[in-house]
């Protein structure tokens, strides 16, 4: 017979709300801070192994562009934007989070603990924004956008994240990039068929880099780059 130690506690709610997106829960599960939109597990901070290639990538395929400028889609738990401001390479930070819940959590709440320095550093912006909207209105422009948003373009939290990933979306990313800047999408797992779309949209080196996991199919992060 197991004993107490194996069964694992029961999830604990922290905060529970509607938003203009429907339901975000945020939750804690033994020492784990987990995010659920609208009953679909998002992420933990179990590992953030992803995130950070994600970020690392971005970097990578810029080669030696001095003090690049990022825009992280989705603060999430924070794993991205903690790596991004760790790395002293990066020039700015510019997140953009549409859930007030989640800004919330991070600014007054206990995910704080993984994104406070990070937010604290002057080269951090945090916008309160639907990422589609904020890509296709914003003047700014960065060398790299890094999207974390959704499970991947295969498996969206809500159905108008859709067309993040479609041309739509995908004209916006790169309205915002300079030239031969960077676009990284991480996925839950790989999609062959959205490299087809981010070729066809206009980019250039398409490729996609897996993240083994301990079970099932990899995590992956599509790469692509806008032409100079």
């Amino acid at each position: 017979m197991p004993s107490s130690y194996d069964i694992p506690e029961a999830p604990e709610v922290l905060d529970r709300r509607e938003g203009p997106y429907g339901e975000i829960v945020l939750r804690r599960h033994g020492r784990l801070l987990q995010i659920i939109a609208n009953g679909c597990f998002l992420m933990d901070t179990s590992d953030g192994r992803s995130e950070r290639l994600l970020v690392d990538a971005a970097l990578d395929a810029l080669g030696d562009r001095a003090a690049p400028e990022v825009l992280i889609g989705g603060l999430g738990v924070g794993f991205s934007l903690a790596h991004a401001a760790a790395d002293p390479r990066w020039g700015a930070v510019t997140v953009v989070e549409r859930e007030r819940a989640v800004i919330d959590w991070h600014l007054d709440g206990p995910l704080g603990e993984l994104s406070s320095p990070a937010l604290a550093d002057p080269r951090t912006t945090l916008v309160e924004a639907d990422l589609l909207n904020y890509v296709n209105e914003t003047s700014d422009t960065f060398d790299a956008v890094c999207l974390d948003i959704d499970n991947g373009p295969d498996w969206t939290v809500t159905e108008d994240n859709d067309s993040l990933y479609g041309p739509a979306g995908l004209a916006g990313c790169a309205r915002v990039l300079r030239p031969g800047g960077v676009l990284a999408v991480w996925s839950a797992r790989p999609s062959p068929e959205f490299e087809g779309t981010l070729g066809n949209a206009g980019f250039q080196q398409v490729r996609t880099e897996e993240i083994p996991v301990a079970r099932g199919v990899p995590d992956v992060v599509h790469i692509a780059v806008r032409p100079g």
